[in-house]
């Protein structure tokens, strides 16, 4: 398990698996398209979204994820 702070100061605890799609996100401003990952990064990257840890967009009809916590 790993720790990852929010902006405001609060730590979450995340498994190792989902670290290793957040790794994938070198910071905030990045974006990665739904595409873009295999189908078990995807479920990932919905559980992220779930606990708060990335942003799911629809932007121009592509699912795109981004990074909301600073790591």
């Amino acid at each position: 398990m790993k720790i990852v702070e929010f902006m405001g100061g609060l730590q979450l605890p995340i498994t190792n698996e989902e670290s290793d799609v957040l790794v994938k996100f070198p910071d905030i401003e990045f974006i990665i398209e739904k595409a873009a990952l295999t189908e078990r990064e995807q479920v990932i990257a919905n559980q992220l979204v779930n606990k708060g840890v990335l942003v799911r967009r629809n932007q121009d009809g592509k699912i795109t994820y981004r990074k909301q916590v600073d790591s």
